[in-house]
């Protein structure tokens, strides 16, 4: 039966994103997936300078309210 688990590299190792159930020495096969977030396609030093510094005026134009509501581990993953 095929089964699937979120995990997240981190120092060598592979660290479950959830409890999983699994017989000591379970051999399993992994399915690597590039990033969902990817760099922007700025490569001189100025460009990306500017690119960052119009970034950040923009997330400062539009702050977090600070009656929003705080996020918790289950809004932030998929459940399957």
């Amino acid at each position: 039966m095929t089964q699937t688990l979120r995990a997240i590299y981190r120092n060598g190792v592979f660290v479950p994103q959830a409890a999983f159930d699994l017989p000591e020495g379970t051999e399993v096969e992994l399915l690597i997936q590039p990033p969902k977030v990817l760099s922007p396609p700025v490569t001189e030093p100025e460009a990306k300078k500017q690119f960052l510094k119009r970034l950040i005026e923009r997330m400062q134009q539009n702050p977090i309210p600070v009656d929003a509501p705080h996020f918790i581990w289950d809004l932030l993953h998929e459940h399957r």
